[in-house]
């Protein structure tokens, strides 16, 4: 049985003041299978082709506290631990718009989605 899910792609923006930005990984979350984490992958290469001033050990370090977040605060909700993490930010790495869709198994159409907008 499908259920749905909501999804946003984790944006790295090396330079805000260009608002170039380079998609790094996912967020998925589905309520009606208690389902919440984030996939990445980063491609040193491209990224210090993109901006050579990029610190990929403060990048990793952000998107280890989003994998924290969605692992580990207990404090707040799934659904609560997604909508804070897709919050409009001003920072080097960031949730772009928040989508929705259906799914049987929501870790697969995560492993889909990073295939198709990260890889």
């Amino acid at each position: 049985m499908k259920t749905s899910f909501e999804y946003a792609v984790i944006r790295l923006v090396p330079r805000i003041e260009r608002g170039e930005m380079i998609n790094v990984g996912v967020v998925l979350y589905s309520r009606g299978r208690d389902y919440l984490a984030v996939r990445t992958h980063l491609d040193p290469a491209r990224l210090l082709a993109f901006d050579p001033t990029t610190d990929l050990d403060s990048v990793r370090a952000v998107l280890d506290g989003w994998a924290a977040t969605c692992d580990g605060e207990r404090r707040m909700s799934l659904g609560e631990r997604f909508r804070w993490l897709t919050s409009p930010r001003s920072t080097v790495v960031q949730a772009g718009p928040v989508h929705s869709g259906l799914t049987e198994d929501p870790a697969a159409e995560h492993t889909r989605l990073l295939d198709l907008l990260v890889h």
